[in-house]
């Protein structure tokens, strides 16, 4: 995990961290204007599926001791999405320069912590067999709002034969913290996805003719709030571009 940490600190290493430090818990990132900090923490208690938060921390601190003794916000990310009014204008792989005094780090669980008990379960993930991001899609289930927060959620989806989907939902449901259990099986159309092989974040794997798509909901969740909240100026990791922590998966895990 450290010289993973090193490669991203240093800017060696931009690219997805699924299949990457394992055994350690990954988060989604959100960071905002203290001004909108208190609407987004009810947005996310309001939604803990798509947003279990993991940490938050002072304003204008970028640092999180919760999460990691050293661990920098403005550096440890291996790639960052800048949002001025909502609308998408960059991505960087250090955020130093973009950093204020009044800005508010949210750490949301994320999926990529699950698979690792998926994995030793025996249950093999085909995006990280294929060295690819895993797939995400916005569906057509609301998220209750807060504030100037709402919109649809969005899942990932992980291919897998009926007796491993059951077995998935065993494992998943014991780490509520990084979204548990999955939220769908099956027919991708019933929550508005057209079409599996066109995610809307993330890359397509094939859903063989004896397997079903498996839904879980996804940190990214936030960023189609934000396109729908507008805020002056935030933060969030790229899809699928991780913080990687200090915390081990095993210890999230609720029994």
């Amino acid at each position: 995990m450290a010289e993973t940490r090193a490669a991203i600190r240093s800017g060696a290493y931009n690219g997805h961290t699924s299949g990457l430090a394992r055994d350690h818990v990954q988060g989604n990132v959100v960071v905002l204007p203290k001004a909108l900090a208190d609407d987004f923490l009810r947005y996310c208690q309001r939604n803990p599926k798509p947003c279990p938060l993991l940490a938050v921390s002072e304003p204008g601190d970028p640092m999180l001791p919760k999460l990691g003794s050293d661990l920098d916000i403005r550096t440890d990310v291996p790639r960052y999405r800048v949002w001025r009014e909502g609308k998408l204008v960059e991505e960087v792989d250090d955020i130093r320069a973009h950093w204020r005094s009044d800005l508010v780090t949210f750490v949301i669980g994320c999926s990529f912590s699950f698979e690792q008990a998926l994995l030793d379960a025996g249950l093999s993930m085909r995006h990280i067999d294929q060295n690819r991001n895993v797939a995400m899609y916005r569906t057509n289930i609301a998220t209750e709002p807060a504030g100037r927060f709402h919109g649809p959620m969005v899942v990932s989806m992980r291919p897998l034969r009926a007796a491993a989907a059951i077995r998935a939902i065993q494992v998943t449901s014991r780490f509520p913290d990084v979204h548990g259990a999955p939220v769908h099986i099956g027919d991708p159309a019933l929550i508005g996805i057209k079409d599996l092989a066109l995610p809307d974040y993330g890359d397509p794997v094939d859903v063989m003719r004896d397997e079903l798509p498996v839904f879980w909901a996804c940190g990214v969740t936030p960023q189609a709030a934000i396109t729908q909240a507008k805020p002056d100026f935030c933060i969030t990791h790229a899809p699928g571009a991780m913080l990687i922590t200090d915390l081990l998966n095993h210890q999230l895990a609720s029994f």
